[in-house]
This record gives structure tokens, C-alpha cells and sequence, in this order.
């Protein structure tokens, strides 16, 4: 029988985007802003997206290298309060194995004329299948794609 365990881990990302919290919370709500950000690698190919943004909705997507283990992501919003919060809960899969699940916490607060963002995460990673730290440095890159599109969006403005 194979051994199971769990690492707990909580981090916490701050960032500062040139634009109003009611845009940044849109980036994150409104499902065709999203997927301008939201995903793999760009070398990845990936499967549908879907988002029903509202308590108690769902938003899945998955993805991975061509010909290689599929990473799936199902999200459960559990609290939203407009412009402000965002509280989901999320599972990830390496095909059909459980590798983790979290609770992540989005805030977004008015900076001058932009917005600091912060993300909290609270993860249960299983049976060594996935790192707390990898999923840092995987939140990091998101966020860095959202500040990417956040860009693009006032540029074409």
C-alpha cells in the first residue's frame, strides 16, 4: 500500500496594477478577460474553459504538453463581493490523480489610481504530487500574465 500524505502551506503574493480595482476585479470575473490570462504555458494545449461567476458557481479549464499528462483545475467561487473580494475553492489533477486542494482568497483594494491586489493562498498538496512552491512560482506567472493583459487592454483603449 502506498503511503499518503499531506503538506499544508499558506503564501501570500501582493501586486500594484495601473488600473481601478472595479477593471482588475473585471479580469478576474468576466470569463472572456480571463482566458486572455488564465492557463498553461503557451506551449500547451488546452482544453474548453468554462466560468459561471457567481457564489456557488464553477470554473474549470484544463490543459498541458502535447501528448503529456493533462492538469486540470476546478474552482468553486464561495464568497464575492464586487470590486472587493473573491474566495474560491479549488481542486488540481494530474489526469485523473487528486494532487491538491485550496482555498484562495483575492482582494482587491484602491492604490492612488491603480489597485493592489492580494492573494492568499491556502493549499493542501497530496501525496507529493505538487509543491507549495511550485505552486508559488505558478501563481507568480499568472499574475504576471494578468498584469500582461491588464496592459494590452489600456493600450487598445
Amino acid at each position: 500500500m502506498t503511503e499518503r500524505n499531506v503538506t499544508h502551506a499558506t503564501f501570500t503574493i501582493e501586486r500594484t496594477y495601473p488600473a481601478a480595482p472595479a477593471r482588475v476585479f473585471a479580469a478576474f470575473a468576466d470569463p472572456v478577460k480571463k482566458r486572455r490570462w488564465f492557463g498553461g504555458p503557451e506551449d500547451w494545449a488546452s482544453g474548453p474553459y468554462e466560468m459561471d461567476f457567481r457564489e456557488g458557481g464553477q470554473e474549470r479549464i484544463s490543459g498541458g504538453p502535447a501528448g503529456g499528462t493533462v492538469h486540470h483545475y476546478l474552482a468553486t467561487f464561495q464568497d464575492i463581493v464586487p470590486d472587493q473580494r473573491i474566495v474560491s475553492t479549488y481542486e488540481m489533477h494530474l489526469d485523473t490523480t487528486r494532487i491538491s486542494v485550496s482555498v484562495a482568497t483575492l482582494q482587491f483594494k484602491p492604490d492612488g489610481a491603480g489597485t493592489r491586489l492580494i492573494l492568499t493562498e491556502q493549499g493542501a498538496f497530496l501525496d507529493g504530487f505538487d509543491n507549495p512552491r511550485l505552486r508559488e512560482e505558478g501563481t507568480r506567472e499568472l499574475l504576471d500574465a494578468l498584469g500582461r493583459a491588464l496592459e494590452a487592454e489600456t493600450a487598445a483603449a
